[in-house]
């Protein structure tokens, strides 16, 4: 199906925003009344540049309180709307959206406004024109898709239709399976958009908090085939207004709405009208690899023998250390650029995946930007995309011969302290990129959520997100600072760590001692609360304050959480426990942590 997207969803001049529509790939554009009044371009100069950039203009909204105006003032709307059809043509466009009134003096006269309606639609259909009547959720009178139905039945006029919008339909919570009884040619509009469930005033969910389709919580898939089963045949367009949208990158953001699009219409009508290739079983993290620099990759080495791991290869071309303990992997890059921030970061991790051509096909057909890779004829060819906050993402087989034969082995074998494996990764997200993050990993890697949640942290809030494949084997967790942090905030700017999955964490925990590395101090006020609020038995009590571990619980087991200091000043590894088939993250416990890397940092500050 061809997509459109208005130009209110994306940041920047409206010249700015076509140019990012054609780039993603839209076919078309709902041009925003104040973006172009805002333009410093003619009307003919954007109609020559969306054609030049192969842009249709399929809409130009809104157009507001036009019906069930009292008499004396509908004049006055008659004289606006035969200005903006005016303006249409000489844009081009030839549907204007009309959406429902919100005006005090608004008569709710169902009548009178199918007389009103049908009156400009005889304006319109004398330029060739069309009327799209939308309900707004929060219109004075009409605030539902069945009523905005009725007065254009009542209407009676072949340049009339409907608009139909995810939004005001679904936030209101209305029944929208009677839209396929709408006649298709009736409904001249869809406009999307998806946005997380919040209690609050729909006018401000809608201006604020609006999400692209797949981002947030309502059923856009149902929703749109209910309007394809009407016989419903234009574009599938966006309109999406969101605060951190509207002052982001538009090119990114245009890419971000069309993959969401791309993703919706895979499941559309069974499939055919975008069929994706499949997303491939993901088997887990065959490794991550750590950018270091001449500060951190001593300190990092240090950490990772403390905790029992060796440096089991080298790597035949590259300035990469390959480190082993079970099935824990990670690599050391020193020859990556410095990190944007601190001295050491998470700049990669590949994916065990059973079907790894496929998982790149399928991220390729998601719009995911491929990485190149140097390497030499007898190196694995690696596919690579660049997850929205740059991290590499890769797709690999271990065995048989695969990435790890890139390796020289240094003989050395691990010492080994309890580590089986990486339990999941914890990136921090950039503020601008959190639902683009989300959506990203979601399609093109077929994960789904899994444990949401928004905590008070020492320095401001914070929101998390965890998403993992079917089979439980790649968990990544997401966060995000709720609002942009200011100067005042000592925070690391965008955290990361790497959770290692532990046989018994005592027996790690043993092991960070004896190499002399101080884990995360958790003060004692946290254990006197962990002691009120859950009757521990006194051996796990015991064992909790012991370690200088946090504890978590669900239905299921138990969750014993370590951590280390933080390297190059962002990086810093968690080590847990999973007992009894525990599923979380223990992400309640994370505003202790913080406090506690920062009291660590404060008195690392004074010895040095």
């Amino acid at each position: 199906m061809r997509t459109s997207i208005a130009t209110v969803c994306l940041s920047g001049t409206l010249e700015d925003r076509l140019d990012a529509a054609a780039a993603a790939g839209f076919d078309g554009v709902e041009i925003f009344e104040n973006d172009l009044i805002a333009s410093s371009s003619s009307p003919e100069s954007i109609r020559a540049r969306t054609r030049d950039l192969g842009l249709s203009i399929d809409l130009y909204q809104p157009f507001r309180d036009a019906e069930g105006a009292p008499p004396d003032r509908f004049a006055a709307v008659e004289r606006r709307m035969r200005a903006k059809l005016d303006l249409m043509a000489r844009l081009g466009a030839d549907t204007v959206l009309v959406c429902s009134s919100v005006a005090p003096d608004t008569i709710g006269d169902d009548a009178l406004a199918a007389a009103q309606l049908r009156t400009l639609a005889d304006l319109a259909a004398e330029r060739g024109m069309r009327i799209a009547y939308e309900a707004l959720a929060w219109g004075r009178h009409v605030s539902t898709w069945d009523h905005s139905w009725e007065i254009v039945r009542r209407a009676g006029h072949p340049a009339l239709g409907l608009c139909l919008d995810s939004f005001h339909v679904l936030s209101r919570g209305s029944d929208f399976a009677g839209i396929r009884s709408v006649p298709g040619e009736k409904i001249l509009f869809l406009q999307l958009a998806d946005a997380p469930r919040l209690a609050m005033d729909v006018l401000q969910w809608s201006r604020h908090h609006r999400l692209f389709p797949l981002q947030g919580g309502l059923d856009l898939a149902a929703f749109t085939q209910a309007v394809l089963d009407a016989g419903y045949t234009g574009p599938l367009s966006l309109e999406v207004f969101n605060d951190v949208f509207r002052q982001a990158d538009p090119h990114r953001t245009a890419v971000d709405a069309r993959r969401s699009l791309i993703a919706l219409a895979s499941g559309l009508n069974g499939g055919a009208d975008g069929a994706l290739t499949p997303a491939p079983a993901l088997d887990g993290i065959a490794f991550t690899e750590l950018g270091v620099d001449p500060s951190s990759a001593p300190e990092m080495e240090t950490l990772l023998r403390a905790l029992g791991f060796a440096h089991t290869g080298q790597h035949r071309s590259k300035a990469v250390q390959l480190w082993e303990q079970g099935a824990a992997r990670i690599l050391l890059n020193a020859g990556a650029p410095s990190p944007a921030e601190g001295s050491a970061a998470i700049r990669a991790f590949a994916l065990e995946s059973t079907q790894p051509e496929q998982s790149a096909r399928r991220a390729e057909q998601l719009l995911a930007r491929p990485l190149p890779r140097r390497r030499r004829q007898s190196e694995a060819d690696l596919t690579a995309v660049a997850a929205p906050d740059g991290t590499e993402v890769f797709f690999v087989r271990t065995s048989p011969a695969g990435w790890h034969d890139d390796f020289l082995p240094t003989g050395e074998t691990a010492a080994g302290a309890g580590i089986t494996g990486i339990d999941h990764l914890s990136l921090a997200q950039p503020f601008d990129r959190y639902d683009e993050a989300a959506l990203f990993y979601r399609t093109v890697l077929g994960m789904a959520d899994d444990e949401a949640g928004e905590f008070a942290a020492p320095f401001g809030l914070v929101r998390t997100l965890a998403i993992r494949d079917p089979g439980r084997r790649v968990r990544i967790a997401l966060s995000v600072p709720v609002l942009r942090r200011g100067e005042w905030a000592p925070a690391i700017p965008h955290p990361q760590h790497l959770t290692l999955a532990t046989s018994d964490l005592a027996v790690t925990a043993a092991a960070l001692r004896a190499a002399g590395v101080e884990t995360a101090p958790i003060p004692g006020n946290y254990y006197d609360d962990l002691d009120a609020r859950l009757a521990l038995p006194l051996a796990l009590r015991g064992k909790l304050h012991s370690l200088g571990a946090m504890y978590d619980e669900d239905e299921r087991g138990q969750y014993l959480q370590l951590f280390t200091p933080v390297v190059g000043g962002r990086v810093f590894i968690e080590i847990v426990e999973r007992v009894n088939g525990y599923r979380g993250y223990g992400f309640a416990n994370d505003p202790v942590r913080m406090a506690a890397h920062r009291a660590q940092r404060l008195r690392k500050e004074v010895r040095d």
